[in-house]
């Protein structure tokens, strides 16, 4: 007869591996050597208990004991996270997770990386509710009146966006086709905002009745490696600092960046949006 169908018991693991894990996140989360009875503190155990631990990674030089009696990481535990970041990608692990986002927001999510013109979209996740908005792959950010320009703007060199930014703001033609008043002065402040904050928003422009908010992600030497903007239909996407639009996209960026070995943190000061500023002189 068949074996009734019966739930798989949970898989058990290996208790002092995990408290040897504990106690290396929390020498992992120390701001230099610490103590031991510190750390014994911080892991609500005795520093007897907690001491052959720290002498089976010490012979493992997976912590090390400095003159002071101290205790950090020790040299295999860098070989460790080195090894983990080899192993990293930094485009193919957002593009495995944009679906979830997406789904989670209900919003367009497209993803892009620096390019010889300027902010390049790599990957776009459409959603049902499909907006009217030149989202394409290949397709180019403007940098001057885009959310994810302006973090590009603020997270690279200015040896590298500067060049783009000039040539927009010379470009008259493009100021034309843009219908709006791209000021120097009031962009360079908004740019320096989104430093600040962490991320950028756009409302109503550059098309108008569509909105987005844009965040970096950036890998373990804090270098910016791409950008993850979220879009939708202005009177659909919520872009208050504490909305479910800017608060998940910002999670997500956030995570992706600790996962790549970069700690971030946001500002939870109010954004400086860009907002669509028709000129007048072509309303006339």
């Amino acid at each position: 007869m068949p074996k009734s169908s019966q739930s798989e018991p949970a898989s058990r693991g290996v208790q002092s591996i995990e408290t040897g894990g504990r106690i290396l996140r929390e020498l992992a989360n120390a701001y230099g050597p610490i103590k031991l009875r510190d750390l014994a503190a911080l892991l609500n155990v005795a520093p007897a208990q907690l001491h052959p631990y720290l002498v089976s990674f010490r012979a493992m030089e997976m912590v090390e004991q400095t003159a002071r009696g101290t205790y950090q990481l020790g040299p295999f535990a860098l070989q460790l996270g080195l090894a983990r970041l080899r192993g990293q990608n930094a485009y193919r692990d957002t593009i495995a997770r944009v679906g979830d986002l997406s789904d989670a927001l209900g919003l367009m999510i497209s993803v892009s990386v620096w390019g010889a013109q300027g902010p390049t979209i790599t990957y776009v996740q459409e959603y049902a509710a499909r907006i009217h908005a030149n989202v394409q792959v290949g397709g180019i950010y403007n940098m001057t009146v885009t959310a994810t320009g302006r973090v590009f703007a603020a997270f690279l060199p200015p040896s590298m966006t500067k060049p783009v930014i000039e040539r927009e703001l010379t470009d008259h033609e493009f100021r034309r086709r843009a219908l709006f008043d791209i000021d120097e002065a009031a962009y360079n402040r908004a740019v320096a905002e989104t430093k600040k904050l962490g991320y950028s928003i756009t409302r109503d422009m550059p098309i108008p009745g569509v909105s987005a908010v844009a965040a970096p992600v950036f890998d373990h030497t804090g270098a910016m490696q791409l950008c993850v903007t979220a879009i939708g239909p202005t009177g659909l996407i919520d872009l208050d600092p504490k909305g479910e639009a800017t608060t998940g996209l910002l999670e997500f960026t956030e995570k992706l960046s600790r996962d790549f070995g970069h700690e971030h943190a946001s500002a939870p000061s109010d954004p400086v949006s860009l907002t669509r500023q028709v000129n007048p002189v072509l309303q006339q």
